[in-house]
């Protein structure tokens, strides 16, 4: 059994000064590692901003010339006027071999980010669209090939290069006004999709897109729901051949990806409207670890979300705020998408910030 303590009057007196001076303390602590996180990512974006990005991540084919076509996108679209957003969407694969047979990806299948294009268009922004190859498609993911392979058929044999064909209305609801509001994008120019798989692709990628929007000001939005990998093997660290199953179990030493949102918020587009995603499986940090994320680098605005309930639950965060976003019951009846509440909120948010930057 543990010996009581004897009761000593004046450490009874003295016991509140204590915990008070033990929180004021633990609150100092905690500024101190917020203030050393936001030095670390303030220094890992001078890194960044100084590294050759092709020596640690190889330049995908052709990005030399993505890079002068969303130059170009963005520039028309800002001679008009209009707002533009660069939609992230999809997972990122981490290859382990230098001739890759082998790869670690994650679960993303970019439908949040191909449903948020669609309402940013509807909203009359022009929309960069970076995803992830075969990955969900503005419009074209509400039908799988599966439904269009059972309902479409010829309606007769080709005339001069011409194929007809015809589906029952109900067989493919929603299809044709999904094809109309695509081709109308494309043809007004107010669309642009880009294509990454891998990690390297993506990060040389995005760099490029946010200096084809930089020059918008803060006119242009970053919307960053694609799923960015946190670990990758260096190039100089791969096998060149196919890991052998035969050497026995695998053991792998990966690098931390560095945090691309710093040097996008510091440095590569300073003046832009700037949106993160936080995905947690535990309810109880959601909160903190977006008004953490808000705290090291400076953006604008985080999208929290809980794993099992992201399709119709979210949190907007911002530094002094935070707005529930739920779907009811007759909402999802009606097949009204948690994406057009998200939307509509961060335009009324952006219109906000432009308004203050001017």
């Amino acid at each position: 059994m543990a010996r009581s303590r004897p009761r000593v009057k004046t450490r009874v007196v003295n016991r509140p000064l204590t915990i008070a001076r033990r929180e004021h303390q633990a609150r100092e602590k905690g500024r101190g590692a917020a203030a050393a996180e936001r030095a670390q990512a303030q220094c890992a974006a001078a890194l960044i901003a100084e590294m050759d990005l092709v020596a640690e991540f190889p330049q995908p084919a052709g990005a030399a010339r993505w890079a002068e076509v969303m130059a170009r996108f963005a520039a028309g679209l800002g001679a008009q006027g209009r707002r533009v957003v660069l939609v992230t969407s999809g997972g990122t694969k981490v290859p382990l071999e230098a001739r890759p047979v082998r790869f670690l990806d994650n679960f993303s299948s970019g439908r949040r980010g191909a449903t948020s294009a669609e309402a940013f268009l509807a909203a009359g922004y022009g929309v960069l669209f970076l995803y992830r190859a075969r990955s969900a498609f503005p419009y074209a993911h509400r039908f799988p090939p599966q439904t269009w392979l059972s309902a479409l058929r010829p309606s007769g044999p080709a005339h001069s290069g011409l194929l007809s064909l015809e589906a029952e209305e109900n067989a493919l609801p929603g299809f044709a006004e999904a094809l109309r509001s695509y081709q109308e994008a494309a043809a007004a120019g107010t669309f642009l999709a880009v294509e990454f798989t891998t990690l390297a692709d993506y990060l040389h990628l995005l760099q490029a897109a946010a200096q084809a929007l930089n020059p918008l000001g803060p006119s242009a939005m970053f919307y960053l729901a694609a799923a960015v990998s946190d670990f990758y093997v260096p190039v100089s660290e791969m096998p060149e051949h196919k890991i052998q199953s035969s050497g026995g179990p695998l053991q792998i030493t990966m690098k931390m990806v560095p945090k691309m949102l710093s040097p996008l918020v510091k440095d590569w587009a300073p003046k832009a409207f700037i949106i993160s995603f936080k995905l947690e499986t535990d309810p109880s940090i959601v909160i903190n670890r977006a008004r953490k994320a808000l705290e090291i680098y400076q953006h604008q605005v985080v999208v929290a979300n809980i794993l099992e309930s992201r399709q119709s639950f979210v949190f907007i965060v911002t530094k002094d705020s935070e707005t529930k976003l739920l779907l009811s019951e007759e909402e999802i009846e009606k097949g009204i998408e948690i994406e057009e509440k998200i939307v509509d909120n961060l335009q009324s948010r952006h219109t906000a910030f432009i308004g203050d930057k001017n």
